[in-house]
């Protein structure tokens, strides 16, 4: 019954295949982001876009047109300035700093916006330029991920080794801020400005728990993030709930369940560890 009411309204079928898409993507760029410590940038750049939402919304101007130059440069900033000891307290002035240049363009703009759907999301108010930007988006970060595999794995883990190989790690430093400035103000329609760093660091973090490959944290990744949409969405849908918060439910579950398998499998390890060594003696 969900399933058929899902095909047979048009905005249902859209929300889901943009948070598809979005849940893909922003899974494969969530590796490279959390193993290079720059897991908060997406919370970063969230609340630079919530600000420049509020901007837009007081201008009359396209949320699209004004959001994502802004987002861009702030991933190139921020990006740049992670890299220094000063990139945490820098991320947290910028975003703190952001999301109150929203709250009050908004409200002193005399504006009738609901901040609501900024902070929290709206999935099923995901219009076609929507899903056209989110798909365009999640196919160009698979395609990246799949030609570039080997320069992205070098940048990630040993960037002085990939520049001495003649890997411009800058480069591809610039391609992951786009591609995620992307994907953050695309997936802020689904999940909102407070809850989207999530689509980023819980399908990293909960597939790092079970697999040390880098190919497989990527693919678990992906297929995580994929399932806590799709079970978070059908959830919201069947018992009316938020769906941004449904969705982060999910994966927060999944999180649990995969810190109690890497428990149960360094158990594991450990008896079998002992058992042989009872054996040597």
């Amino acid at each position: 019954m969900i399933i058929s009411d899902i095909f047979t309204y048009p905005f249902l079928l859209r929300a889901l295949v943009v948070g598809f898409m979005v849940s893909v993507a922003s899974a494969l760029l969530g590796v490279s982001l959390v193993l290079r410590r720059f897991s908060m940038i997406g919370d970063g750049l969230s609340h630079v876009g919530f600000g420049a939402l509020g901007i837009a919304a007081v201008l009359s101007l396209s949320p699209m047109a004004v959001t994502i130059p802004v987002v861009i440069v702030s991933a190139f900033l921020l990006l740049r300035v992670s890299g220094s000891g000063s990139g945490d307290r820098a991320i947290a002035l910028i975003s703190s700093s952001a999301l109150a240049v929203g709250v009050i363009a908004v409200s002193a703009g005399g504006v009738n916006t609901d901040l609501n759907a900024f902070l929290f999301g709206s999935i099923l108010s995901v219009s076609r330029s929507d899903a056209v930007i989110a798909g365009v988006s999640a196919i160009v970060t698979l395609f990246v991920y799949i030609v570039f595999y080997h320069q992205i794995y070098a940048s990630t883990f040993d960037p002085s080794f990939a520049e001495a190989t003649g890997i411009r790690c800058s480069r591809y430093t610039s391609i992951l801020a786009v591609l995620t400035a992307l994907i953050i103000v695309v997936g802020m329609r689904m999940l909102g400005s407070l809850l989207i760093s999530s689509l980023i660091i819980f399908p990293a973090a909960s597939a790092m728990l079970v697999s040390r490959s880098y190919l497989m944290v990527s693919v678990l990744s992906a297929i995580e993030s994929a399932v806590a949409f799709i079970t978070g969405f059908m959830a919201s849908y069947l018992f009316s709930l938020p769906a941004g918060a449904s969705v982060v439910a999910v994966h927060m579950i999944i999180y649990v369940m995969m810190h109690l398998i890497a428990w149960m499998q360094r158990r594991k390890r450990i008896a079998v560890v002992s058992y042989g060594n009872g054996n040597a003696d």
